[in-house]
């Protein structure tokens, strides 16, 4: 059997299991490089070696939740609590409850979106914005797998669709490598070629909504590190300052400078904390190191992810698992298209991310489908539905780990059966269905 097949198999199976993460990454990352061909030591070596990969990013979690609980100080979360608590109304009123969750549901789904374009701070808004919104929605009853869901969606489908951005970057990596594959494209005809799969998205969003309607109650507890804390405008207008500062840090880093900005913005909000008082020398290094350990698991899982992805790149089965794929076609258009988007799924699930899948697959994808006869814009939306495919279902995915790392803040979160199964269902279904039917119509 394939290696990352069996690979991403085992993985999948463990924490479906409910075994945690890590430990899935591991013994799937152990058993695709023994079966890939590699000996235990190639293995191991590989494994530890692709650790740092995602280093950055785990760093970049543990500050954020460092940021999030030293925010608690200022009453900022509080005050959230309060003002949400004055919408809602008194109980009983259940229309103002139902508006309530609307408007709550738009600002999550907003947010998300902008994070990707308008203010591109990627996952960095969640565990700051979700963990002192948790006891809101604990008081209007609502699932929050539908929240995970959500938050997905504005995190997946505008770097999909729309050239600005994250969705610049991957925009460009789809261009760069299909004419490395032997197709040059136009910028401009990615956002039309993937308007249909974008349209799946959509479908799973509204989807979701119906899903999840039902109440759904959870145990009402203290964030770690969040505490009831006395806030008056003064505290909370610092607070609103740190924010301001930490994404204006991560902005002009990431934008002007080109580089990882999340590590110095959590910084740089943190130091405004500290010059204004709003958090205590005496009471810092509790506070951040509550924060990091709050995060830590995130940390854990994407550190793991780069090594599992490193070993099953060095075993050489990812092409192929896509050259077996195309002796397979026979010629054969809407089967050709359909392995096409299924391979896809299962190496970005593998590696958990789009952007890294795209030059893995395009560059074999890209004369298959010349080879085929399907139009520019048709590869264009298979190479791209391919690549985006699995980012939503793989535990190993910013776009669930993000979610969970707000959404569990209190530990009533589950990350695979909350977070990684729903939003699987609700996005890479439509999008294996909508990716094919653009192959086809296009």
């Amino acid at each position: 059997m394939n290696a990352v097949i069996l690979a991403v198999v085992v993985m999948l199976i463990l924490s479906l299991l409910r075994v945690n993460v890590v430990f899935a990454l591991v013994t799937g990352a152990l058993v695709g490089g023994l079966t890939g061909g590699l000996d235990l030591k190639a293995t191991i070596e590989t494994f530890t070696g692709g650790l740092g990969s995602n280093a950055t990013v785990a760093l970049s979690y543990a500050l954020l939740g460092a940021f999030a609980v030293a925010l608690s100080k200022t009453g900022l979360p509080d005050a959230m609590v309060d003002g949400a608590i004055k919408l809602v109304g008194k109980e009983g009123e259940e229309r103002k409850k139902s508006l309530s969750k609307v408007l709550i549901l738009f600002v999550i789904l907003t947010i998300s979106i902008f994070s990707q374009n308008v203010v591109p701070v990627h996952i960095a808004f969640i565990p700051v914005l979700i963990p002192p919104l948790l006891k809101v929605l604990n008081q209007l009853e609502i699932d929050r797998r539908l929240i995970a869901v959500v938050i997905a969606f504005g995190l997946i489908t505008p770097y999909m669709l729309l050239p600005v951005g994250f969705g610049a970057i991957f925009h460009d990596i789809l261009q760069k490598n299909m004419a490395s594959g032997g197709l040059e494209v136009s910028l401009k005809d990615i956002p039309q070629a993937m308007l249909i799969p974008s349209a799946g998205m959509v479908i799973g969003l509204a989807a979701a909504f119906f899903t999840y309607r039902k109440k759904r109650i959870y145990q009402t507890k203290n964030v770690a590190g969040q505490q009831t804390a006395f806030y008056t405008k003064k505290s909370v207008g610092f607070a609103v300052l740190a924010i301001a500062v930490s994404l204006s840090v991560q902005l002009i880093l990431s934008q002007k400078l080109e580089v990882e900005g999340m590590i110095f913005g959590a910084l740089a909000g943190i130091i405004v904390l500290y010059a204004t008082g709003s958090m205590k020398w005496n009471e810092a290094d509790e506070l951040l190191t509550t924060g990091m350990r709050m995060m830590a698991f995130i940390g854990f899982v994407m550190l793991s992810a780069g090594g599992f992805a490193a070993v099953m790149q060095e075993t050489g089965h990812i092409e192929t698992l896509v050259k077996t794929s195309a002796d397979l076609i026979n010629g054969n258009q809407a089967l050709a298209a359909l392995l096409m988007l299924l391979v896809g799924l299962l190496v970005t699930m593998g590696i958990g991310s789009s952007f890294s899948t795209v030059p893995i697959i395009a560059t074999i994808f890209v004369p298959l489908c010349l080879e085929l006869g399907f139009s520019p814009m048709a590869t264009i939306a298979l190479v791209g539905t391919a690549g985006a495919l699995g980012d939503a279902g793989s535990p190993a995915s910013d776009s669930t780990l993000g979610p969970t790392s707000g959404l569990n803040a209190d530990g009533e979160h589950n990350h695979i059966w909350d977070t990684v199964v729903p939003t699987f269902l609700h996005y890479n279904i439509p999008l294996i269905i909508f990716g094919w039917i653009a192959a086809m119509v296009l």
